[in-house]
């Protein structure tokens, strides 16, 4: 098999394979601590902004591992990223389950969020290698990593929070962490021979002269849509569960929304790839932005359990294929050999997004006394992303190199 030949094949949807469900599995700090806000805040007695604040301390350690995480996977390989950050998220599980105090829940969510970065922009980064033909595909199949977790453990958690409580879900996710994720990292040793995406590195190469920004403002400009759209995106992700409370009807119903929500963005992710290998990444990302900012809208008439439901689904429709969009993008447009770094920082910052806008909502809602000032401030957020990647768009069409997406 020549090198370019292992591009798009058996290897490659096999590697994929693997790599998803190490990510289903290490990803699921991400959503522990959003089924277990309710028993935080009875347990500490927390305003809502502070029961926000686990969220958003995880979200910044997720962050910051995807920059630095990223960057470790272009040196030393995906394989021993999972490893190691698997060791280190159960060991950061099992010290959540023992928390004396609420400050060390805290510290402890930092390091979770930072290990659990592993299965994200790493993931994306590796598999996106592995394409070129359906890359955008493989790219939001890898990115479905966390959403396929979010619609899996809330459900699973929940039960198992009501009869057992939050400590012990914690200290069930550190085992099954170890013992899933670093039998399956020994699976994905091999290297991607050299030579093997040249083609896609010079057609990347030319679309980056064709907008006239340099790497570097590109990356500036994604990392700011990144960081508006996930302020966005946040609000009815973080807070559906309080909000599900504050309105009657329940964590358990909450939980079953933020379900139904990351289950659609899935459905999404796979839709908006599909798209993207046959429109590109920019107007993927802007038709993603446009759609969501149209279901932030239907939070703010519909406040009943149906409706909510039917809201819930329709906004994780909408916003799923927005953030591995970013990915797809940077990997059109940019070196091959620094996608570990460019693709962490833009996550990084998408990653930011989700925590500002997770703990701003909370903020606004102690403020307000309800959500519908938050929501709006969600819809503020996304129009500014709409304008960034239309900017984009319109550079690149503007100055045309004759490259299309593959």
């Amino acid at each position: 098999m020549n090198a370019s030949d292992i591009l798009d094949s058996r290897r490659s949807w096999l590697r994929l394979a693997i790599a998803l469900t190490a990510s289903v599995v290490g990803s699921a700090g991400l959503w522990s601590i959003v089924v277990v806000m309710p028993a935080i805040e009875a347990e500490f007695g927390l305003t809502r902004a502070g029961t926000s604040a686990p969220f958003m301390l995880t979200m910044l350690g997720f962050a910051v591992g995807n920059l630095v995480i990223g960057r470790a996977v272009d040196r030393y390989g995906l394989s021993k990223a999972l490893i190691v950050a698997a060791i280190v998220v159960a060991i950061a599980f099992s010290g959540a389950a023992l928390a004396p105090s609420f400050l060390w829940l805290c510290v402890v969510q930092v390091i979770i969020g930072f290990a659990a970065a592993a299965g994200f922009a790493p993931v994306i980064s590796d598999i996106s290698h592995w394409f070129y033909k359906r890359r955008g595909i493989a790219v939001a199949l890898a990115a479905s990593g966390n959403y396929l977790a979010g619609a899996i453990w809330p459900i699973v958690l929940s039960g198992m929070m009501a009869n057992d409580g939050w400590r012990a879900v914690y200290l069930t996710l550190a085992g099954l962490t170890v013992v899933i994720v670093i039998p399956l990292a020994l699976l994905l040793r091999e290297k991607l021979p050299e030579g093997a995406g040249a083609h896609a590195e010079a057609q990347a190469t030319a679309r980056t002269h064709g907008t006239g920004l340099s790497p570097r403002m590109l990356q500036a400009l994604l990392a700011l849509a990144g960081l508006s759209c996930c302020v966005a995106m946040s609000m009815p992700q973080v807070h559906i569960v309080s909000f599900c409370v504050d309105l009657g009807y329940g964590p358990a119903v909450g939980a079953e929304m933020l379900s139904l929500m990351l289950a659609g963005g899935v459905v999404s992710r796979l839709i908006s790839g599909a798209l993207a290998d046959k429109l590109g990444g920019a107007r993927t990302v802007l038709i993603g932005s446009a759609l969501q900012c149209l279901a932030l809208f239907l939070y703010l008439p519909f406040d009943g359990m149906v409706s909510l439901y039917i809201v819930s689904t329709i906004f994780g429709l909408s916003q799923g294929g927005i953030v591995p969009g970013y990915a797809i993008i940077i990997r059109e447009y940019m070196p091959a050999r620094e996608a570990g770094a460019r693709v962490g920082f833009v996550m990084m910052m998408t990653v930011l997004g989700m925590a500002l806008g997770g703990w701003m909502s909370g903020w606004i809602y102690d403020i307000t006394g309800s959500y519908s000032a938050a929501f709006l401030n969600g819809i503020a957020w996304n129009g500014l992303n709409i304008l960034i990647v239309l900017f984009v768009l319109m550079r690149s069409r503007a100055r045309p190199t004759g490259a299309v997406p593959a």
